[in-house]
């Protein structure tokens, strides 16, 4: 295994999700977490592995992007420890907790495409007959190359929410702590961007890694705002949290 956290230890990371697991409602859970890592630079290409190098479990608190922002998360919400955290990353990062490249989850719905799964896709729920379904084939550009070589192209049929249909009555529908992924109509992705719904006074917020170069760390960002010229919105909502740590 890989570390690299920063100005955290574990200790004080042990502080803060013994903190959050005696918080049992799950959007408040996730909003505690991720409001720790608010700041924190944005980092690609923060993990180790590909088709040539091997695999090894990486933990890099240091800097994160939008995935593996919420990839810690939510490990974090489902532990009580950093011993607990790091078991839970293996089995949210990698399908059936398998430390190899090919069995990354690399594209955001496939956290509800393979087992384990700790969230559900509240998408048609959200938007009801507003939402859209669309069928992809992950991974295949339209040209017919791969976006990410050497890993399997996946046939997936996708629940995608336009921006034009997130009125008032719809976005009131969001939870704090749905995880978002911003919609892409691009062949073989399903997501562009990913983030945490967070609901404030009167306000609801994205907090996500941003690469902007204005910003280029994580933010809380208005989501109205955020989503202006953005296709539509994948939404995924996490498992009920209970009163003590739960390990998958």
């Amino acid at each position: 295994m890989i570390t690299h956290l920063g100005k955290w230890t574990t200790a004080l990371l042990d502080n803060i999700m013994r903190k959050a697991a005696a918080i049992t409602d799950t959007g408040e859970r996730i909003d505690y977490i991720s409001r720790q890592f608010l700041n924190t630079p944005y980092k690609e290409s923060s993990l180790t592995g590909s088709l040539s190098v091997p695999e090894v479990l990486t933990i890099n608190l240091e800097g994160m992007d939008c995935m593996t922002f919420i990839e810690y998360v939510e490990a974090m919400r489902l532990s009580g420890s950093y011993a607990e955290f790091t078991e839970n990353l293996l089995m949210v990062r990698y399908r059936n907790g398998e430390v190899a490249y090919k069995s990354r989850r690399h594209f955001f719905t496939d956290w509800i495409g393979y087992t384990p799964q700790t969230v559900q896709d509240v998408t048609t729920i959200i938007g009801g007959i507003k939402s859209v379904k669309v069928r992809k084939k992950l991974n295949l550009n339209s040209d017919g190359t791969y976006i990410l070589p050497g890993i399997c192209i996946t046939e997936r049929e996708i629940s995608c929410l336009p921006v034009d249909a997130t009125d008032n009555i719809v976005i009131e529908r969001f939870k704090t702590g749905d995880y978002a992924g911003i919609y892409s109509r691009r062949d073989g992705l399903d997501v562009t961007h990913t983030g945490i719904i967070v609901k404030g006074e009167g306000e609801i917020y994205l907090r996500h890694a941003s690469s902007r170069r204005d910003t280029y760390r994580i933010i809380d960002e208005e989501l109205t705002n955020y989503l202006t010229r953005k296709d539509g919105l994948i939404i995924l909502r996490p498992g009920k949290s209970v009163n003590s740590h739960t390990t998958i």
